[in-house]
């Protein structure tokens, strides 16, 4: 690994700081010593705002920014909202990495995404793969709007020396994750209904798609771990994967949500909904490499966690 950035007496500003993400990452960075850490909410600051965004980084003067902010949502939001999730994921992106590199920043930790990478890329996906192809179509504007950003991490590093680098997590889960069924993503999608289910003596529950596409799952403290770690050892202008580089079909997840939760029912799909991307997990080994990155919580243990938190905050 790299020579280590000394973050404990940072000035840290976290962008998404109030989110899913966020949250985790700030109590994870408080628990390692971080006193001097904002964590930045939607209503302290409209990103989309260049001089909202320059307001806030002449204010704050951070030494190190975690860039989480983002509009995020499962395939019906994406497929809803195009425009919105190009709009606001893009805007989000200049105006934080613009400010910045004019107030200084010393380093910038860019949150990018798996949508990002094309949609029949070969598994596991590797870095190099990201541009041979367009993305999965329901949510290529979100992850053409991130790779545009690490084209502009990677440019602003070579024309002003900025450090500023990308890291690609796979899908998160966890506790306090978004349960609205209009913009969660998958694993909480499943959990509402099949709780919905056995709380209403359901037979069935109707799932979008046909149940045979896979996906890859990061517990949320493990991803928050990464990005610590990201920040203190990873220079590199190359974009860097983080994962568990396990992946999950949708129909081996749908029974193992239906068992935790108690539901007896069937499990139906609805085929005419779309599948999104065939498959998806990443190939771990640069995060192994450069930041002795490994996640460690099996998916079982943190998928009983996530639908305890939910049936005694939610349900």
């Amino acid at each position: 690994m790299d020579t280590k950035l000394d973050i404990t007496n940072a000035k840290i500003l976290i962008t998404g700081g109030h989110g899913f993400l966020g949250k985790g990452l700030c109590a994870l960075l408080a628990k390692q010593g971080c006193t001097n850490i904002t964590a930045l909410k939607h209503s302290d600051c409209n990103l989309t705002n260049q001089e909202d965004t320059f307001k806030l980084f002449d204010t704050q003067r951070p030494d190190l920014v975690f860039h989480l902010a983002a509009r995020v949502g499962g395939i019906g939001a994406n497929s809803n909202s195009p425009g919105q999730f190009f709009y606001d994921n893009m805007a989000m992106g200049l105006n934080v990495l613009e400010a910045a590199r004019r107030y200084r920043t010393i380093k910038v930790v860019n949150v990018g995404t798996v949508c990002a990478y094309p949609k029949f890329t070969p598994t596991p996906f590797i870095e190099e793969e990201l541009w041979n192809g367009y993305p999965e179509e329901t949510n290529a504007p979100y992850g053409v709007a991130k790779r545009a950003l690490l084209v502009m991490c990677q440019s602003y590093r070579k024309q002003y020396g900025c450090n500023f680098v990308m890291a690609f997590p796979t899908n998160l889960y966890g506790p306090g994750d978004n349960f609205d069924p209009a913009t969660s993503h998958v694993i909480p999608a499943m959990i509402v209904k099949c709780c919905a289910a056995y709380k209403d003596d359901l037979k069935q529950v109707i799932l979008w798609g046909d149940g045979t596409p896979t996906r890859e799952f990061l517990y949320v403290d493990d991803a928050a771990k990464a990005l610590i770690l990201t920040a203190e050892y990873y220079n590199d202008p190359l974009p860097m994967n983080i994962g568990t580089g396990k992946e999950i079909s949708m129909k081996n997840l749908a029974e193992q949500i239906k068992g935790l939760v108690g539901f007896t029912g069937e499990i139906n799909w609805d085929t005419p909904r779309p599948n999104g991307q065939p498959r998806r997990m990443l190939d771990t080994s640069r995060a192994a490499k450069f930041i002795d990155f490994m996640a460690t919580t099996p998916f079982k243990d943190g998928l009983k966690e996530t639908i305890e938190w939910y049936m005694k905050n939610k349900y």
